[in-house]
C-alpha cells in the first residue's frame, strides 16, 4: 500500500502547480523508488489533470519506472566504446552474479540491473554505474567485488 500522505506532501511542496508535474513525478519516484499507480492517480486528482497525461509523462521518460526497483541501481553502459571493450561480458557476469537479467530486480529487492546506450564517459569503458557511482575500466573479475560494496552487511561482525 502506497503512503498517499507522502505523495500529498510532495505535491504541496510545489503548491499544487500543474506545471511542476515532472518535478513531482521525480520526487515521488525518489520517495518510493518507482512510480506506483496509486501515486500517479493521486497526482492527477490533486493537480486536476487527466491520469492519461500523468501516465504519458511517466512512460515517455526513461528515467521513470512503473515497477518497483531495487535499493541499488546497477547501470551498464552498452555504448559503442564500452561494447567493444567488453561491456556485454561484464553485463553477463553481473546477471550471473545477481541471478537476474537486464531490466529485472533481484528477489530480495536489493538490486535492479539496467542498460543504457551511452553515458558519454567513453574513456572509462566498460563502465558500470551503481547508485550514481562510476566504476570505470571494469572487467568480469571486478564484478563480484564491486557488487559486494553495495550488498547489505549481514552476519557476525556486520556494521
Amino acid at each position: 500500500m502506497v503512503e498517499l500522505g507522502k505523495v500529498d506532501q510532495i505535491i504541496e511542496k510545489y503548491a499544487g502547480d500543474k506545471t511542476s508535474v515532472l518535478a513531482i513525478l521525480q520526487d515521488v519516484q525518489a520517495a518510493f523508488n518507482y512510480l506506483p499507480r496509486e501515486a500517479m492517480n493521486r497526482i492527477g486528482e490533486k493537480l486536476e489533470i487527466p491520469m492519461t497525461q500523468v501516465a504519458s509523462l511517466a512512460t515517455f521518460f526513461h528515467a521513470f519506472s512503473l515497477t518497483p526497483r531495487g535499493k541499488n541501481i546497477v547501470t551498464v553502459c552498452m555504448g559503442t566504446a564500452c561494447h567493444v571493450r567488453g561491456a556485454p561480458r561484464v553485463l553477463a557476469e553481473i546477471e550471473r552474479e545477481l541471478a537476474v537479467k537486464g531490466g529485472e530486480t533481484t528477489s530480495d529487492g536489493e538490486f535492479t540491473v539496467e542498460t543504457v546506450n551511452c553515458v558519454g564517459a567513453c574513456a572509462l569503458g566498460p563502465l558500470v554505474i551503481v547508485n550514481g557511482n562510476y566504476h570505470g575500466n571494469i572487467n568480469t573479475a571486478d564484478v563480484v567485488e564491486m557488487l559486494h560494496e553495495y550488498k547489505p552487511a549481514t552476519g557476525e561482525g556486520a556494521k
